[in-house]
C-alpha cells in the first residue's frame, strides 16, 4: 500500500474542508509541497551532512592538513568538480535531469543502501581515525562513489550520475596514490 496516496487524500480532505469557499484551481496553488520536494532532495542533504561530520572533525584536530604526496593537476581538477557536482546534485534536483525512483520499492532501496553505506563510511572514518593506511584510503574513497553513482542510478538523476563518473575513479585514484 502506497501511504503517500493515504497522506495526500488525508491532506487533500483536510484542505477543502477549511477551504471550501475555495476553488479547486486556487486550492491545488497551495500544496507545493511535492513541487518542493521535486527539486529539494532531503534525504540527500541528509546524507551529504553525515558524511561530511567526520572529515570536518579530521579538519579541527588535524590542523596541518592533509598532505597530498601525489600531484595531478588534471586528476585533482576532475576530481573536485565531481565532488562538488556530487554534493550538489544530491540535494539539488535540476527538472529534466532528474527523473525521481521508478516506484516506492526503489526509493527504500535507495534509502536502505544509502544509509547503509553511510554508517559503513561513518564506521571506517571511526575505527580507522589516527591510521593511516591504503585499506582506509580506498575504503574511504571507494564507499562515497559507490554511494553517489548508486543515487543517481535509483534516483536517475542525469547530473548526480555525470558528476559521480568524473568524481569515482579520480577520488579513488588520487587516495590511493597519496596513501602509497
Amino acid at each position: 500500500m502506497d501511504i503517500r496516496l493515504l497522506v495526500e487524500a488525508v491532506m487533500e480532505t483536510a484542505g477543502k474542508i477549511k477551504n471550501d469557499n475555495m476553488s479547486d484551481q486556487d486550492f491545488y496553488k497551495l500544496q507545493f509541497a511535492e513541487e518542493y520536494m521535486g527539486w529539494l532532495n532531503i534525504f540527500g542533504l541528509i546524507i551529504i551532512a553525515v558524511i561530511m561530520i567526520p572529515n570536518i572533525i579530521f579538519a579541527i584536530r588535524c590542523k596541518e592538513g592533509f598532505e597530498n604526496k601525489w600531484s595531478n593537476k588534471f586528476i585533482e581538477v576532475a576530481e573536485q568538480i565531481g565532488r562538488f557536482g556530487c554534493f550538489g546534485f544530491m540535494i539539488i534536483n535540476i527538472p529534466g535531469t532528474w527523473f525521481g525512483w521508478w516506484s516506492d520499492e526503489a526509493f527504500a532501496i535507495y534509502l536502505i543502501v544509502d544509509t547503509i553505506l553511510v554508517v559503513l563510511y561513518c564506521a571506517i572514518w571511526t575505527i580507522c581515525f589516527k591510521k593511516s593506511s591504503i585499506f582506509r584510503a580506498l575504503a574511504l574513497s571507494v564507499i562515497p562513489s559507490v554511494l553517489f553513482l548508486f543515487s543517481g542510478i535509483m534516483s536517475r538523476s542525469v547530473l548526480l550520475l555525470i558528476a559521480a563518473i568524473l568524481f569515482a575513479p579520480s577520488h579513488i585514484l588520487l587516495s590511493y596514490k597519496n596513501a602509497k
